[in-house]
């Protein structure tokens, strides 16, 4: 299900015709090999074309158009190789509607200190180049990315190729579209919004369906349809019936089989890439999806639970910047407090994404204990390890805004043979203590997306794409300034 759309980022380079036309030639030349040489060897996720020299305000604004109205195009990465005068940058540079990238690099990596000239440079001047383009980008307030070193730089590279990965879920971002099946879990405060400013300001469009709905869909799925999906888990998961007899526990397995079916046909019939359910929202239902939600996380889709429309769109979205590789719904549930073993367990009533999953996942049928339906089948394994990232996004009725905290996953320390659900355990940035202060003065919700693929800068560079406050928690933090932005 999770396709990204073939895209490309365009390269456009600072010059102008004041050194001739051998100059600008030589400029074109180096352009194009750097280009060439970052397609063939930079391992990018996505390929990188030379557009054009930018010689003048007219020919800038006309690329920056294009880029707007041509859907392949993710974004401008813009290399100043000479003197490039800034006030023919404003005209483009102001309707620019999409990513842009400064790449501060220089086509030689070192300085020809025997032979320099002036020939060489006026050729080679990007410290000059860069800084007045990097004015008028400040001005303009363009909130544009700035990566610096030499072009060849296996580190450099990978700043680029993470930036373009951001790039990708800010254009896929404006095409994600939630599901809700029921309202919010009542009572509860931060899975709230305001979907118009949502809409306004990411490009998410949040709607409505009542359980019914849904319940329709599920009623059109055959049998056939659900035994051979039922076949298919033999091969996919460990079934474990545990103590449940044999009949029963491949009943309820098929029910979960069947809210899947459902599910995807109606998410697929209105082009809905991620949704909500509520265990408060059944009436029709005789469980509450657990494995089906997982299955679909598993292909891509953003979930979240209670209603919380918010988290199911942004984990589509980091879904997209990943490639759906280990990220997913989370939920910090219960605290490890042993001084200086501190840790937080990870998990949710029943759908864990399988995208963590480290081990096999076995198909469980256990109780749950809320929602008064029938016992649930669900996915359970043991989430990956690794360093990554916890992000939650609240509604302050003012503005939104993003809480971004750095985390390492790590085993847990026992075997937790007696928890029915998938999980994950983690520490936070900058340590247990300070970070879960931190989260708690931003206001972070229960809620989150957590990614073991993305980095807290990528995370943070979407949010400066859209115009997001963000609160970072990471090895730098000082609980004060957090304190202080935070009741400003």
């Amino acid at each position: 299900m999770l396709e990204n759309k073939k895209m490309e980022f365009w390269f456009v380079v600072g010059s102008q015709h004041l050194y001739g036309e051998d100059a600008l030639k030589e400029v074109r030349k180096n352009s194009q090999t750097i280009v060439d040489e970052l397609n063939k060897s930079a391992k990018l996720p996505y390929k990188i074309i030379f557009k054009d020299l930018a010689t003048s305000a007219d020919k800038i604004k006309e690329i920056m158009k294009e880029v707007n109205y041509r859907d392949e195009v993710a974004g401008v990465i813009t290399w100043m190789h000479t003197f490039s005068p800034a006030k023919m940058w404003i005209a483009g540079t102001k309707i620019l509607q999409k990513p842009l990238l400064h790449f501060a690099t220089q086509y030689n990596e070192n300085i020809p200190w025997k032979t320099i000239d002036m020939d060489y440079m006026n050729l080679h001047q990007s410290a000059h180049g860069d800084r007045e383009y990097g004015f008028i980008n400040a001005r303009l307030k363009k909130h544009n990315k700035v990566v610096v070193g030499y072009w060849k730089d296996k580190e450099v590279q990978k700043q680029v190729s993470d930036w373009m990965k951001v790039a990708a879920g800010y254009i896929a971002s404006e095409s994600i579209k939630v599901a809700r099946f029921g309202d919010n879990m009542r009572n509860v405060a931060v899975t709230e919004g305001d979907k118009v400013e949502a809409q306004i300001q990411f490009g998410w469009t949040v709607d409505y369906f009542g359980i019914g709905d849904l319940v329709a869909e599920m009623d059109k799925v055959s049998q056939d349809e659900i035994n051979k999906t039922y076949e298919e888990f033999k091969d996919l998961y460990i079934l474990d019936p545990g103590e449940n007899d044999p009949a029963f526990y491949e009943k309820q397995v098929k029910e979960q089989i069947k809210i899947e079916i459902g599910l995807r046909s109606f998410l697929e019939k209105g082009n809905y890439n991620a949704f909500t359910t509520n265990f408060e929202d059944l009436y029709g239902m005789k469980q509450l999806p657990g494995l089906a939600v997982q299955r679909l996380n598993a292909e891509g889709y953003g979930f979240a639970g209670e209603g919380d429309w918010k988290t199911a769109a942004l984990d589509r979205l980091l879904k997209v910047m990943t490639n759906n590789t280990k990220t997913g719904f989370m939920e910090d549930y219960t605290y490890e407090l042993s001084r200086g073993n501190e840790k937080a367990l990870g998990a949710h009533m029943l759908e864990v994404d399988p995208t963590f999953a480290s081990d096999k996942p076995k198909v469980v049928v256990k109780p749950l204990g809320i929602g008064d339906k029938e016992d649930p089948a669900r996915l359970i394994f043991n989430g990956s390890t690794g360093k990554g990232v916890a992000v939650s996004m609240l509604d302050l009725g003012t503005h939104y805004r993003l809480i971004i905290n750095g985390l390492t996953a790590v085993e847990p320390d026992e075997d937790m043979p007696n928890l029915p659900v998938a999980k994950m355990v983690w520490k936070p940035e900058p340590n247990f203590i300070e970070g879960v202060k931190a989260w708690i003065y931003a206001g972070g919700g229960h809620h989150t997306v957590v990614t073991l693929e993305l980095t807290v800068e990528q995370v943070y560079d979407w949010s400066r794409m859209v115009g997001l406050e963000a609160v970072i928690i990471d090895k730098d933090t000082k609980l004060r300034d957090i304190i202080n932005m935070t009741t400003k």
